[in-house]
């Protein structure tokens, strides 16, 4: 699973009919802590996410296997909304140790 912030929409009107009615969203890998990462992904919504929302996507045959996405040409889908991240101690505190650097 990748966690990911949804930063834009992508509107095709002309695209394989079993996307049809599929809400498609540009989202942006982030670390735990919330920091961008490289890269951004086309995904399709399943769950009723939004612009800045925290989301959990998964990829290849997950994404296939996702609600909604089976047998669609589907290689990314959004399949969680994220209220909190959380880390143990021990990776808090090599985070801590890392920004002071």
């Amino acid at each position: 699973m990748i966690l990911a912030r949804i930063v834009g929409t992508v509107v095709a009107t002309r695209k394989d009919a079993r996307l049809e009615g599929k809400k498609l969203l540009v989202v942006k890998p982030i670390s735990p802590q919330g920091d961008d990462e490289s890269d951004y992904l086309i995904a399709v919504d399943t769950v009723g996410s939004g612009f800045s929302e925290t989301v959990l996507v998964v990829t290849g045959s997950s994404a296939r296997n996702a609600a909604e996405c089976k047998d669609r040409p589907v290689d990314a889908a959004i399949v969680g909304i994220v209220d909190e991240v959380m880390l143990d101690a021990v990776h808090e505190a090599e985070l801590a140790d890392a920004r002071k650097k």
